[in-house]
């Protein structure tokens, strides 16, 4: 019997799928992934050591979309007056809240466990740069890479919420009302709120960023 030209399985096949288990159903299980891929479940064992292996090339087949600029390239804060490294941020973030909101339910699965994906890396790598360019310490570099990956993490979440994401409780001050009335059943509530939220935080970073600028010693000579 003549061999096939392809492979059965491959990292790609096996993240694909498994993708579409969790896009189903919020999970996935080894045997249940080897059912649909219709091998044994040992045969899986020979491209991944086991479920978190999957959930990283998950990781990656989610992120593999991002276009993330070049830190040495983009205008990244090293400039005298700071340059627009916050639009380096935001074009990272809003496409990082993309990728994820096309896949809401693996961030409970992402998030418990540690992140190995040489992309995933990889975007977290060039927003140390830009912050580190922006005069962040090291510390605080991670700090802030932590509350913007919250921040994308809850509003990818919150594109998957339904229409009518609070119920008015009886008694609720005129004040709960009218912002529901008014901020809710709109179909772009959710990438408001996020860009929104985004200005405020960028806001923050920037500001904290002309600190550290307005702190740093003159240049000898």
């Amino acid at each position: 019997m003549a061999r096939p030209l392809k492979p059965k399985l491959s990292p790609e096949a096996i993240a694909r799928e498994a993708l579409a288990m969790v896009d189903r159903d919020g999970e996935f299980t080894i045997p249940a992934l080897a059912a649909r891929l219709k091998v044994s479940a040992s045969s899986l064992y020979n491209h991944v050591s086991g479920k978190a292996d999957i959930i990283e090339l998950m990781r990656g087949a989610t992120v593999a979309g991002i276009a993330l600029p070049d830190p040495a390239l983009a205008p990244a804060g090293g400039n005298a007056d700071g340059g627009d490294w916050t639009g380096t941020v935001r074009a990272i973030a809003v496409e990082y809240r993309r990728a994820y909101a096309a896949h809401p339910r693996l961030i409970p699965l992402f998030t418990a466990y540690t992140v190995r994906d040489p992309a995933t890396l990889h975007m977290y790598d060039v927003l140390a740069q830009v912050f580190a360019a922006a005069g962040f310490a090291p510390r605080r570099t991670l700090e802030a890479i932590t509350v913007l990956d919250s921040f994308v993490l809850g509003s990818a979440l919150d594109a998957a919420a339904p229409e009518q994401v609070w119920a008015a409780a009886p008694g609720a001050s005129t004040a709960l009302q009218d912002a529901l009335r008014e901020g809710l059943g709109g179909p772009d509530r959710a990438r408001q709120a996020f860009l929104y939220g985004l200005d405020l935080l960028l806001a923050g970073f920037d500001r904290e960023s002309a600190v550290i600028r307005d702190a740093a010693p003159e240049p000898a000579g």
